[in-house]
């Protein structure tokens, strides 16, 4: 199976050349940068851990402001909450796996706790996670503030900063 995954992306970067998509401008990236984050579901959510070790957790999708921003909720208890609170650098990363376009942002983590932040993300439902609602103190919203980022798709592979 190895190979043929191989295969499929080497076919993916040749269409691409094809097309002559392989010397995207700064804002082309964005834009694509921009779609993948908005059709995913899931995104990798890393940051570090003990002995500096990273350490991987794919999370929901939930909300963004364009590529500076984005939100996820969490437990309070989790032992990302307590790594997060020793160091808060992370990483985020969205992946489409069939058309191999990545995107890599690094920056900070806040851990908010306030009403407001907590209404921000709050969804129907969410008590099977947060027994006691919105308001439950083993809820918290992460907000991730990117720095730079790092696209790849076919042949581009450009890194930017965010502003």
């Amino acid at each position: 199976m190895s190979k043929e995954v191989l295969k499929s992306a080497i076919q993916s970067a040749q269409k691409n050349k094809g097309k002559g998509n392989t010397k995207l401008t700064k804002k082309e990236v964005i834009q694509q940068a921009l779609e993948l984050v908005e059709k995913s579901k899931i995104c990798l959510l890393g940051t570090n851990g003990e002995g500096g070790f990273p350490y991987i957790k794919a999370m929901l999708n939930v909300k963004n402001e364009g590529l500076k921003n984005v939100w996820f909720s969490t437990n309070t208890s989790s032992r990302r909450v307590q790594r997060l609170k020793q160091d808060n650098r992370a990483s985020v990363y969205y992946v489409d796996e069939n058309t191999y376009q990545g995107l890599l942002l690094i920056g900070t983590i806040e851990i908010l706790q306030d009403i407001e932040s907590k209404k921000l993300l709050w969804t129907e439902g969410a008590e099977i996670y947060y027994p006691l609602g919105v308001t439950d103190p083993d809820y918290s919203v992460l907000c991730f503030t990117a720095k730079k980022a790092n696209y790849y798709h076919g042949l581009t592979n450009l890194t930017f900063k965010i502003e």
